[in-house]
């Protein structure tokens, strides 16, 4: 039954959560369909919309001036194109079989009831905070949201001590882990796996703690933090693993994110493996009409492996709202799915990766082959040449690329995108290898890296059939 017969011919649109898919979506169907046919009411329990999350590190380690940069849209942009956004209201239950939801204001604990004709659910992603004494002492940050980011942020400026342990070394941990250096402090990294960025295989990510060593960050492998010491005045003083001790002032934790679906599972939706919504390609719930989802609380398809899995990253975010958006402003649009590109970098050190790594490949069941190159970003006899490892997996009977990862200095980081096309389109390494790419000695060797690993990778296959 359709909630609109109280409010004339207009529907109502509901969407939980003002981040980057909420917020697009909102903003796409209100360019579809004027005020006088949908209404749009959004909630959002922070007190910032359509903000980049993903400059929160640079904003603390001093890169971005200030907090308002990294905002997208404000809430006052959005009222004013007739997008109800109702601030630090936090949606608390999903009623699907009455199509309504219950919101409660943060402040005051007030709590009503907003019936929906159609609901958006952006509500992202939460920090994994580990289970055990200290992990919500004061001084121990998360950095999801721009909340996060300034209470982080108004500790450093609080905090007499230099010493900082982050927990996790992945692509917060890392890039937190500069911005700490970029702030004076003295900064160790605790990482539960054999080498940084687990994104990447185990021989990349040496490099990769090779060089963070290099730029003076204390690099702690293998070691499980099992609990978070406070002192006396109940602030954090130290990260204890099984074998040592680490001082903290301040404790950061990138232990990665969770799909923040507590309110859809409760109200009985769909969810996959990682914990992340099921929708189809239209971005629509699985098995519900009216709901669609979207953002870091999805689970996408990947495109290389053939699988769902759950990938935490603004550009997603603002592709699903968008084709939210459409999809219910009476248009049509769809998400395919991802292969997978990432880029990160860590002070002058860039990551890149896109695909598969051995073991998404080994756990697809795929025979590849792989191979690593040394090249550099430029002509080798061109001022600024620097190095850069390429690494690339490609299947062994039909020689389709299935991943690369680059580790170097500047200008490796957006090779990838190349690699991403070339997933994208389904190409072998043998077509990557007539790929005609921009050269010139300022730009790229006479072969760029990408297709020297293209170049290698296609004469192992040949050597192996």
């Amino acid at each position: 039954m359709s909630m609109s017969g109280a409010r004339g011919t207009r529907e109502r649109l509901v969407v939980i959560g003002g981040d980057a898919a909420g917020m697009s979506a909102a903003s796409q169907a209100r360019r579809m369909k004027g005020p006088g046919e949908l209404e749009i009411v959004a909630f959002e329990r922070g007190h910032f919309t359509s903000y980049s999350a993903c400059g929160i590190p640079y904003w603390v380690g001093g890169e971005v001036s200030g907090r308002d940069e990294l905002i997208a849209r404000t809430p006052e942009e959005h009222r004013s194109r007739d997008i109800g956004l109702r601030l630090r209201t936090e949606v608390v239950e999903i009623d699907v079989a009455g199509a309504r939801v219950r919101a409660r204001e943060v402040d005051s604990g007030a709590e009503s009831w907003t019936s929906y004709d159609k609901l958006v659910i952006a509500t992202g992603a939460r920090p994994i905070r580990p289970d055990m004494p200290g992990a919500d002492a004061p001084g121990v940050h998360g950095v999801q949201t721009l909340d996060d980011g300034q209470e982080l942020l108004d500790t450093l400026t609080r905090t007499r001590g230099r010493r900082a342990v982050v927990v996790g070394a992945g692509y917060i941990g890392v890039e937190m882990a500069e911005a700490l250096i970029n702030r004076g402090y003295q900064v160790t990294v605790v990482n539960r796996g054999a080498e940084p960025m687990s994104t990447l295989d185990a021989d990349m990510g040496r490099l990769v703690h090779r060089a963070m060593e290099g730029m003076g960050i204390t690099m702690v492998n293998d070691a499980e933090v099992t609990k978070i010491l406070t002192g006396d005045d109940g602030r954090v003083r130290a990260v204890a693993t099984e074998d040592a001790e680490y001082p903290a002032d301040v404790v950061v934790l990138g232990i990665g994110v969770r799909p923040e679906t507590t309110l859809a599972k409760a109200a009985g939706l769909p969810l996959g493996e990682h914990g992340g919504l099921l929708t189809d390609l239209a971005m629509r719930v699985r098995g519900h009409e009216n709901i669609w989802a979207g953002g870091d609380c999805v689970e996408v398809l990947d495109l290389v492996a053939g699988r769902e899995r759950h990938v935490a990253l603004g550009t997603h975010a603002n592709k699903h709202g968008q084709v939210i958006g459409m999809n219910v402003g009476g248009g049509y649009a769809t998400f395919p799915g991802v292969v997978g590109t990432a880029v990160s970098k860590v002070c002058d050190l860039e990551i890149a990766r896109t695909g598969l790594r051995e073991k998404d490949a080994r756990r697809a069941g795929l025979q590849f082959e792989a191979v690593t190159v040394e090249s550099t970003s430029r002509a080798g006899y061109y001022p600024g040449a620097s190095p850069m490892t390429v690494k690339m997996l490609a299947e062994r009977r039909t020689g389709r690329l299935l991943g690369v990862q680059i580790v170097g200095r500047e200008g490796a980081g957006k090779r990838v995108d190349v690699a991403a096309v070339a997933l994208t389109a389904g190409m072998t390494v043998e077509q990557m290898t007539a790929l005609d790419l921009g050269y010139a000695p300022p730009f790229s060797p006479v072969w760029d890296p990408v297709l020297v690993a293209a170049r290698k990778a296609a004469g192992k296959l040949r050597g192996a059939s």
